[in-house]
């Protein structure tokens, strides 16, 4: 194979296996090829991938080292995308009642949430995280786009048990805008003890689901590393019961008479 083929196939691996450590022997036997100019490409590699600020190739030194490429995505690149969709959801034609937001298109279109994954992802990258976590709701396509990245495995909360899942824990929990008492279901098998969890949503209003998963989590005896969601609503007369978090946009000054809506970027670096 020549390298100029092998740097393509080589890439194509890093690509299709974020995060996962690999030998060089790997590839030496892979393509046939010398320990040597397996190193140059993978420098060759490296610059491309940062020059493009889509991450970098991590590696380990000694008998037992290897590489494994670290996806992210550039603040730059990042705030360009996010820009742009505010701009697209500050359309009052999208406004529903609530102070809601339509976007059903954008979680609908595969190009728009792998990346929304890959910026929710990049700021989770140094992160050690082993499950995406997410409610059964429209959030469910954008746990699997930053688990992707990730290269983590999904689980899904479910407001009821269901018998093909086997045995399952559950929690009541107030939500946070209509302060009712709900309940989510997660099954044993789902989580063990001292994982590390990153919780993804499409949207908090005053965080009562997210909070809830978080109490869920702690009865597996699991832990907290990363919260996400793709939008936040920004009122002042709703008591926030979560605190640190990651948000694309946040929606503000919502006016269902006047029709009118403010969109800017989250907390997001």
């Amino acid at each position: 194979m020549k390298r100029s083929e092998r740097l393509v196939s080589m890439t194509r691996y890093f690509l299709e296996n974020p995060k996962e450590h690999t030998s060089l022997p790997y590839f030496s036997d892979q393509y046939d090829a010398a320990k040597s100019s397996i190193s140059e490409d993978l420098t060759i590699i490296d610059r491309v991938i940062r020059q493009e600020g889509a991450g970098w190739l991590q590696t380990l030194p000694g008998a037992s080292g290897g590489v494994s490429f670290q996806p992210s995505m550039a603040q730059e690149r990042g705030g360009r995308f996010i820009a742009d969709l505010c701009k697209t959801l500050a359309d009052p034609a999208r406004l529903l009642p609530g102070g809601y937001l339509y976007m059903s298109d954008i979680l609908g279109d595969p190009k728009m949430v792998n990346q929304i994954g890959h910026i929710l992802a990049s700021a989770f990258s140094d992160r050690e995280i082993d499950v995406v976590m997410t409610v059964a709701t429209k959030g469910i396509p954008l746990a699997y786009a930053v688990a992707a990245v990730l290269n983590v495995p999904v689980v899904i909360v479910r407001r009821d048990a269901k018998v093909t899942e086997g045995s399952s824990v559950s929690i009541n929990y107030v939500s946070g805008s209509p302060r009712k008492i709900q309940t989510m279901v997660l099954p044993k098998r789902s989580l063990h003890a001292d994982a590390n969890v990153c919780i993804i949503d499409d949207f908090m209003k005053a965080g009562g689901t997210i909070n809830g998963m978080i109490s869920l989590i702690g009865e597996f005896n699991a832990n907290v590393q990363a919260i996400g969601v793709l939008a936040e609503a920004d009122d002042e007369e709703e008591e926030r019961v979560v605190q640190h978090y990651t948000s694309l946009i946040k929606i503000s000054n919502v006016d269902l008479k006047q029709r009118t809506i403010d969109v800017r970027p989250g907390h997001y670096n």
